[in-house]
């Protein structure tokens, strides 16, 4: 469950299937251009409930920024419906895991999602689930590879010029993948089974929706 940097065409999750072993059905309910209240008003949450997935993955926060009519008060809003996601996952039987969201590419101050990150691992705490930690994990990788490798490796080129600094490449998937499912196995360790290993470098730590089902 979550926007487009949770896509297989735009986000992490062509990457991140890609490490799923066969026991596990990956069903991406995610789409471009939604918050987390836009989500829940076109009805899409009640289709992530209606799976009936031993697993739920959830990031929003970049289209929960203000300036658009999809965007809602960090203060209140997002925090009341990313509880609500969890409260009506763990009602419907489904094992909510939080992700905080990608970090956007744009190599200056990175304030703009990081309450939004901090509101994600806030709620994780306090309602003891296991949570993803992607914006970090993400913001090591760009600082790692510096300016120019991170946007020829991740970001996509803009029709009008210059670079996009939110989605991600096919070779930023795999990336990024590697990170999410990294983590998944860290967060939620009686996952690892059902993930493929990880090369080494997508394994690192710094100094958290697609929903998933397996067989087991």
């Amino acid at each position: 469950a979550g926007d487009s940097t949770v896509t297989a065409n735009a986000g992490w999750a062509t990457g991140f299937a890609a490490l799923l072993a066969d026991d596990v059905e990956l069903i991406n309910l995610a789409r471009g251009g939604r918050s987390s209240r836009t989500f829940r008003e076109e009805g899409l949450w009640q289709k992530v409930l209606g799976t009936k997935a031993d697993y739920v993955l959830i990031q929003f926060a970049h289209n929960d920024e203000p300036g658009t009519n999809r965007s809602t008060d960090r203060e209140t809003e997002f925090p009341r419906f990313m509880r609500q996601y969890v409260d009506e996952a763990r009602a419907a039987g489904i094992k909510p895991i939080l992700i905080t969201p990608l970090v956007r590419r744009q190599f200056k101050a990175h304030g703009k999602i990081s309450r939004h990150a901090e509101i994600v691992r806030e709620i994780a705490k306090e309602k003891s689930l296991p949570l993803i930690e992607l914006h970090d994990r993400s913001l090591a990788v760009c600082n790692a590879l510096g300016k120019h490798a991170c946007i020829a490796l991740l970001s996509t080129e803009k029709p009008t010029g210059g670079y996009d600094g939110t989605h991600l490449t096919p070779a930023g998937s795999m990336l990024m993948g590697a990170v999410v499912a990294t983590e998944l196995k860290r967060v939620a360790p009686e996952l690892a089974r059902h993930v493929r290993d990880v090369p080494t470098a997508a394994s690192t730590r710094p100094a958290s929706a697609p929903a998933t089902r397996s067989s087991s």
